[in-house]
């Protein structure tokens, strides 16, 4: 009963809840919607404010050997991930290997929706994390997306497997605002931090709701229109994964000594699935594999899932190391 409580006293905070209105009100076909121009937006305003504010952390608490090996566990999780991936989808569900390499890259990136998500429930159950944690998010992206492509050209047909050049991968949007409003955070440290708080911490709560409110409407839509994609066992791999990514996490995290707030945000980083880097750098690189399956299992399977259950769970978790 107490794994319960705990579980339903995390669930029940306004940023989780706004994100199951999004998806109710997809569900009944509402036409609720954001514009298109305002999500943009939003979601500018989450990566500056916690790229700023995990910048002002690391400024503050320095560098060290906790630092490096955070990094490290980071990489090593991101680059292994789409191997295990892609083993089970191998093994669960009918996809060719062209396409399970696709969504098995997915899986070994991030969501840093999720992150922020992360950040907020962090907050607000009361736990700290350290700063460079958003550094770990922004290493993250990458290695798992060379995974899937060295899969894709060991094991997919002659010509399914291209290349995305590096500078793509680098300039994507989502990583320059994040890793330059950290550096910019360390940088500026107290005085910086001073300047803007208002802006950066006061609203990041409520702008959060929103933002999730509408990834919501975005995943139950998503969820609708290509269900037909969907078999038992691919949606079986869309829940399952997560887990097996934050356990991974969570027994690498408890070894390079993590606390419970910077250990949950590991967590989250592992069972988290991208939708926005890894489909723009598959949408070059394997030009013919299905964006319908693989954005349909990240953003319509495994991000309602996290967002829903697997924060609680993961933080749970994480309170038991």
């Amino acid at each position: 009963m107490h794994i319960f409580d705990s579980l339903v006293g995390n669930l029940m905070v306004p940023t989780i809840l706004f994100f199951v209105l999004g998806l109710l009100a997809a569900a009944v076909r509402s036409d609720l919607s954001i514009p298109e121009g305002a999500a943009k937006i939003l979601s500018l305003y989450l990566l500056l404010a916690i790229g700023f504010k995990g910048g002002h952390s690391l400024a503050a608490n320095g560098l060290g050997a906790d630092v490096f090996s955070a990094l490290a566990a980071g990489l090593l999780l991101s680059f292994a991930i789409p191997f295990i991936a892609y083993a089970l989808l191998r093994a669960m569900t009918r996809l060719n290997a062209l396409n399970a390499a696709a969504v098995a890259g997915h899986y070994g990136s991030i969501s840093i929706v999720t992150f922020v998500a992360a950040s907020s429930l962090l907050d607000l159950a009361g736990f700290a994390s350290d700063g460079f944690m958003v550094a770990v998010a922004a290493m993250m992206e990458v290695p798992a997306i060379l995974s899937a492509l060295w899969i894709a050209q060991r094991t997919a047909t002659p010509g399914g497997a291209g290349r995305v050049p590096m500078r793509e991968l680098f300039a994507n949007g989502s990583i320059v605002l994040l890793t330059g409003a950290f550096v910019i955070g360390a940088l500026t440290q107290d005085k910086g931090m001073e300047m803007i708080a208002p802006f950066v911490v006061t609203p990041f709560t409520g702008i959060l709701c929103l933002f999730l409110l509408d990834m919501g409407l975005a995943a139950g839509r998503s969820l609708l229109r290509n269900r037909h994609l969907l078999s038992a066992g691919m949606f079986a791999f869309g829940l399952l994964m997560p887990v097996i990514g934050a356990m991974l996490a969570m027994g690498l995290g408890a070894v390079v000594g993590l606390q419970t707030g910077s250990l949950f945000l590991l967590m989250v980083l592992a069972a988290s699935a991208s939708y926005i880097a890894v489909p723009a750098a598959m949408k070059i690189a394997l030009p013919q594999a299905e964006a319908g399956i693989y954005l349909t299992l990240s953003l319509g399977v495994t991000f309602p899932f996290n967002i829903t259950v697997g924060l609680p769970l993961y933080l749970w978790l994480a309170g038991l190391v």
